[in-house]
């Protein structure tokens, strides 16, 4: 299938036996795409806070904005300027820009000790955009218990334990991560794009909100604009849930495209939801048959992610 759905998360937690069957079964089928809208309860207003935050610190000089980059945490905190990150079947890098951000684990939590550079000292340009640091917090914080939610119904499509995702994401390298993507038609060349066509490295991906049209969807028949209905968040499976599925659940092949010459600005928050790097991805026994033999080995989460930030220029290559 090609099309996209919409579920309803609060009926898989809230509803009857039958509407936990039918959401399970418009996420997996809409998961065949690589992409899903489920319905949320995140606060508007926080929403609204966030973006409104984000707008203000983008819009600062580029001088000021490059005070709060952090190039040792290969984008996993402060900001990244243009032209930096490059999709990985392309040699021209995106033309967006980027602050990051996640959650703070104790300074001697062996998660901390063991993997430096995946839980850094969390930056943030409080004192450019005062209030930013509690807003963004708050904001990750329900970002993660959504995904954490919805990967429940993942779960019970797979055939797996109710808690075996939150066993996983405990202490994950969880990253939101805000971009801008200024107006294309100041891009160097006409070969830029915003973001050139890509999979996620995670779980899954959660956008909440986008204050233009851009996105696109790889499919059989093509590129599809992904646009949710009002209210609801879009989410897209990445290459490690690829991985557990054994290619059951593919990684969505996406795009950030503007018009031609187009004059618009986009801004949009997405969260990478993340294992602990010290778990082992293997393909779950659920997944595989004598249909669907064994595709893809064993590997440590933090090495996976290390190995496609590197191929995307994150891990400088010099």
């Amino acid at each position: 299938m090609t099309e996209v759905l919409d579920v309803d998360l609060l009926a898989f937690e809230r509803g009857s036996a039958t509407q936990r069957r039918a959401v399970v079964d418009g996420v997996m089928r809409s998961l065949g795409t690589g992409f899903v809208f489920t319905s949320h309860d995140i606060p508007h207003d926080l929403m609204d806070d966030a973006y409104a935050m984000l707008a203000q610190f983008f819009a600062l000089p580029t001088a000021e904005k490059n005070r709060w980059r952090v190039p040792e945490s290969h984008g996993q905190t402060g900001y990244t300027g243009l032209l930096v990150e490059t999709a990985a079947i392309s040699d021209i890098a995106d033309w967006k820009e980027m602050l990051n951000w996640g959650a703070e684990v104790p300074r001697h939590h062996p998660l901390r000790t063991r993997y430096p550079h995946r839980y850094p000292e969390q930056v943030f340009p409080e004192v450019a955009v005062p209030g930013i640091r509690v807003v963004l917090v708050a904001f990750h914080q329900r970002l993660i218990d959504l995904q954490a939610r919805f990967l429940r119904i993942v779960a019970a499509g797979l055939r797996i334990g109710d808690d075996y995702f939150d066993d996983i994401l405990a202490d994950g390298s969880h990253l939101t991560r805000a971009i801008h993507y200024p107006p294309i038609a100041h891009a160097p060349s006409a070969e830029h794009v915003w973001a050139d066509a890509h999979t996620d490295i995670n779980l899954v991906t959660a956008l909440p909100r986008a204050t233009s049209r851009g996105l696109q969807l790889s499919t059989p028949d093509g590129w599809l604009e992904v646009v949710p209905p009002e209210g609801y968040v879009v989410v897209n499976s990445g290459i490690m849930l690829e991985r557990l599925s054994n290619g059951r659940i593919p990684a969505g092949v996406h795009r950030v495209l503007a018009g031609e010459g187009s004059s618009i600005e986009r801004f949009s928050v997405v969260q990478f939801c993340h294992p602990a790097p010290w778990f082992a991805l293997s393909p779950l026994p659920t997944c595989v048959d004598a249909t669907h033999p064994l595709r893809y080995g064993t590997i440590e989460a933090g090495a996976l992610l290390d190995r496609v930030l590197y191929d995307i220029g994150l891990i400088d290559r010099a």
